[in-house]
C-alpha cells in the first residue's frame, strides 16, 4: 500500500466521523425536546453546522498546525461522545461536527492529490457505517458505550494516516476565478443524503419492507467496489461522459423517489373514510428499490466532479463561505423537513405542512446534485492512474474482508425455538419504548432489553418504536430488541408512513402481519395487526398507539372493536392513549375485558400500585374466552421509559 493511499483511508474515517457526529447531534437534540413535544432553545444546537464558518478566518495562518489542532479536538470530543448523557453528548457532538468539517475543507486543500481520495474515502465510509450498524444490530456499535473503543481507535488511525501522509502546505494556486459555492453547496447536498439513508442500510429496508440481508449486502458491495475502482482503476471513471453522468443522476433521483412513493399510503382524509389496510410488498413496489441501489455510486462519482471544479476555482479560505452557508442551511432546513413529516401535529402552524411528505427531503436532495451536475463542467481530470503497488493483494484482502464481516453479522439471527403443544397460557407484554430513552431524556435499550429478557413475554407489543429515522441517528431499536431476544418480529407501519412506531415481536413466528391506518387529526394512527398459531389456536394481535382528537379517538375504537370482534382469540394491547371515562375507552371495554381490571376491579393492586383515574392509559384488552392472570405494572423509572410496562399471563379453555 502506497503512503498516498492512506489518505483514502483517511477520508473514509473522517467522512464517517462527520456522519456520526451529525447524527448525533440531531438525535441529541429530538431527545431532549421529545419529553416537552415542542421546540425550545435546545434546538440552537443546530448552530454547530454552521461553526465551520467561524473556523475560516485561522485557515491562512498555519493550515498544517490547525489540522492537528482540529484533528486533537475531534480525537477528543468523538471518542467521548457515547459515554457522555444525552445534553453532554449535544454537545461534544456538535463540536465533533464543526470541526470534522473544518478538517474536510483544509485536507482537500492541503495539497492538490488529496481531492482524489476524498470520493474513495467516502465509499469506505458507507461501507465502514454498514458494517458498524449491522455489528451493533441494528445500532451504531461505536457510539454505545460497549462499542467506544471502535471510535478511539479510528481516530488514532486517522492521526496515523496523517502522520504518514505528506501534509507539507504548498504556494497557493493563482486565482483563476470559477465556481466556488456551487461545488460546495454539492459536496454538503452528497453528505446529507448519504447521512440520511445510504450510511444506515437498515433504513432502506425499513421504507420497503425488503430483504434486510440484500439490501445491506448490495449497499456494502457497492460502496466497496466503488472505492476500489477509485484506488485501483481511476481512469475507468474519467470515461463516463458528462451526458451519461446527467442521465445517471437523473434516473438515480428518479428511483429513489419512486421506492418512497411506492409505499407512500393514501390516509383516510375524513372520519367517514374505511381504514387503509397495507399488507406485504409485491414485487412491483420493490423494482424501484433494485434500480436505486444500483444507481446510488453516483454519488460517489458527482464528489469527486465538485472536488475537481473545487480546485479548479482555487478559493481562499474567506472564499469558501458562501457555499459552506448555504450548504449548512440547506442541511438544517431539510433536517426539520424530514423530522417534521413525523412530528407534523406538534410544531404548529408550520409541521402541518409536511404531513405525509417523508419521501420530500430525499427527493430535494437528489434533485439539488442532479441539477448542480447538470450545471457544472467536469473540471480538469485529477485521476492519474499511479504505478502497479508492490503489493496489489492489500487492497482487495481488506475491501473483501469488511464485505464478509458486514454480510455475516447481517445474516438473520437465531430466534427462540418454542414450542406451542401443550400450552396453555401465554404471557403478553405491551411496552412504549419512548424510542428507547427513559424518563431522563436518557438512552435505555440495554435496560429495556434486560428488563424484557427477565419478564420474557411471549407476545411483546412496542409503541413509540419508530426508530429509523434520522430523529434517532437512523438506529433500528425494533431489530435490535429482536436479535438480542431472538424474537420474531414485525416493525409495523413503516417509518415513510409518519407514526410513532408499533412494532410486534413474538416467540412464535407472526402470521397475516399487516399494518391498518385510521383516520387521525393529531397522529398517523396505525395499528400493527399479525397472528400466532398457539397449540392449535389462532390469536389476533393488536398493538395499537392511537393520539388524536376525541372524534378521531372514537373513529379508532370503532374501527378497533370492528375488525376483531369475529376473530376467536383476541389480544389488543398497547399505549391506548384513553382512560376509563372516556368514551373510546368504553367502546372497546364493552366488547373486551381489561385485564387488569379483570383482576383488581378497584384499579389497585393488593401490593398497592394504582392505577386507576389518569394513572392508566396502557391496556391489554382480551376476548370473553380469555382469562388474565396476575396481570402486573412497572412505573418509571424501573420501567427504563416515560410509561408504566404491563404485561399480564392469559390462559383459555380447551375448546
Amino acid at each position: 500500500m502506497k503512503r498516498t493511499h492512506l489518505f483514502g483511508i483517511a477520508f473514509g474515517i473522517l467522512f464517517l466521523f462527520i456522519i456520526q457526529s451529525a447524527g448525533t447531534l440531531v438525535e441529541s437534540i429530538y431527545i431532549l425536546d421529545l419529553m416537552n413535544s415542542s421546540l425550545d432553545e435546545k434546538a440552537l444546537g443546530v448552530l454547530f453546522f454552521f461553526a465551520p464558518l467561524l473556523l475560516l478566518p485561522f485557515y491562512k495562518k498555519n493550515p498544517r498546525l490547525l489540522i492537528w489542532i482540529f484533528f486533537g479536538i475531534l480525537l477528543v470530543a468523538r471518542g467521548l461522545t457515547p459515554y457522555l448523557n444525552t445534553s453532554n453528548r449535544l454537545l461534544a457532538a456538535g463540536v465533533a461536527t464543526a470541526v470534522s468539517f473544518g478538517l474536510f475543507f483544509l485536507l482537500i486543500n492541503a495539497k492538490p492529490k488529496t481531492g482524489r481520495w476524498a470520493p474513495a474515502g467516502l465509499a469506505l465510509a458507507v461501507a465502514f457505517s454498514a458494517l458498524l450498524r449491522t455489528t451493533g444490530s441494528g445500532i451504531e456499535y461505536s457510539l454505545t458505550p460497549a462499542g467506544g473503543w471502535v471510535g478511539w481507535g479510528l481516530g488514532l488511525l486517522l492521526g496515523g494516516c496523517l502522520v504518514l501522509s505528506d501534509l507539507k502546505s504548498e504556494p497557493a494556486a493563482p486565482q483563476k476565478g470559477g465556481k466556488r459555492t456551487a461545488p460546495i453547496w454539492g459536496i454538503y447536498l452528497i453528505l446529507t443524503l448519504v447521512y440520511f439513508s445510504f450510511s444506515a442500510p437498515a433504513v432502506i429496508a425499513r421504507w420497503t419492507e425488503g430483504n434486510y440481508t440484500l439490501i445491506v449486502s448490495a449497499v456494502s458491495l457497492l460502496s466497496l467496489v466503488w472505492a476500489w475502482l477509485s484506488i485501483r482503476r481511476p481512469k475507468l471513471l474519467d470515461r463516463i461522459s458528462p451526458r451519461l453522468l446527467v442521465v445517471w443522476n437523473l434516473l438515480f433521483t428518479a428511483a429513489l423517489t419512486l421506492t418512497l412513493l411506492a409505499h407512500r399510503v393514501a390516509f383516510p382524509p375524513t372520519p367517514d373514510s374505511p381504514a387503509v389496510v397495507v399488507g406485504a410488498s409485491t414485487w412491483l413496489q420493490q423494482v424501484p428499490l433494485v434500480v436505486m441501489l444500483l444507481l446510488f455510486p453516483v454519488l460517489f462519482l458527482d464528489l469527486q466532479i465538485f472536488l475537481q471544479q473545487l480546485k479548479e476555482a482555487a478559493p481562499l479560505p474567506r472564499q469558501l463561505a458562501a457555499g459552506i452557508l448555504w450548504g449548512s442551511l440547506t442541511l438544517v432546513v431539510l433536517i426539520f423537513v424530514n423530522i417534521f413529516s413525523n412530528v407534523w401535529g406538534y410544531i404548529k402552524p408550520v409541521s402541518p405542512l409536511f404531513r405525509n411528505t417523508y419521501w420530500l427531503s430525499f427527493f430535494l436532495l437528489a434533485a439539488g446534485i442532479s441539477l448542480l451536475i447538470a450545471r457544472s463542467h467536469r473540471g480538469s481530470h485529477t485521476s492519474v492512474q499511479e504505478p502497479k503497488s508492490a503489493y496489489p493483494w492489500v487492497w482487495p484482502v481488506l475491501l473483501g474482508a469488511i464485505f464478509l464481516a458486514t454480510l455475516v453479522f447481517a445474516l438473520p439471527p437465531a430466534t427462540i425455538q418454542a414450542d406451542p403443544a401443550g400450552r396453555t397460557s401465554l404471557r403478553a407484554m405491551t411496552f412504549n419504548t419512548q424510542q428507547s430513552n427513559d424518563d431522563f431524556a436518557e438512552k435505555s435499550i440495554e435496560a429495556q432489553v434486560a428488563l424484557v429478557r427477565r419478564v420474557s413475554p411471549d407476545i411483546l407489543a412496542l409503541q413509540e418504536s419508530d426508530s429509523a429515522r434520522i430523529s434517532l441517528n437512523n438506529n433500528d431499536y425494533v431489530r435490535y430488541f429482536a436479535e438480542k431476544l431472538g424474537y420474531y418480529s414485525y416493525y409495523g407501519p413503516t417509518p415513510g408512513t409518519g407514526t410513532f412506531g408499533t412494532a410486534i415481536l413474538s416467540k412464535y413466528p407472526l402470521l397475516n402481519t399487516r399494518a391498518v391506518f385510521i383516520y387521525s387529526d393529531k397522529d398517523e394512527t396505525g395499528v400493527a395487526e399479525a397472528e400466532i398459531e398457539v397449540n392449535g389456536l389462532r390469536f389476533s394481535i393488536y398493538n395499537v398507539h392511537p393520539d388524536s382528537s376525541d372524534e378521531a379517538m372514537l373513529i379508532f375504537a370503532q374501527t378497533l372493536v370492528e375488525r376483531s370482534k369475529d376473530k376467536p382469540y383476541v389480544v389488543a394491547l398497547g399505549d391506548y392513549n384513553l382512560r376509563d371515562y372516556e368514551e373510546a375507552y368504553q367502546v372497546v371495554d364493552r366488547v373486551y375485558t381489561n385485564a387488569w381490571v379483570s383482576v383488581y376491579p378497584s384499579e389497585i393492586s393488593p401490593d398497592g400500585v394504582d392505577m386507576s383515574g389518569d394513572n392508566r392509559i396502557d391496556h391489554i384488552f382480551l376476548s370473553p374466552n380469555l382469562t388474565a392472570v396476575d396481570p402486573t405494572y412497572i412505573l418509571p423509572p424501573e420501567s427504563a421509559t416515560d410509561h408504566p410496562v404491563h404485561w399480564t399471563d392469559i390462559v383459555w379453555s380447551t375448546p
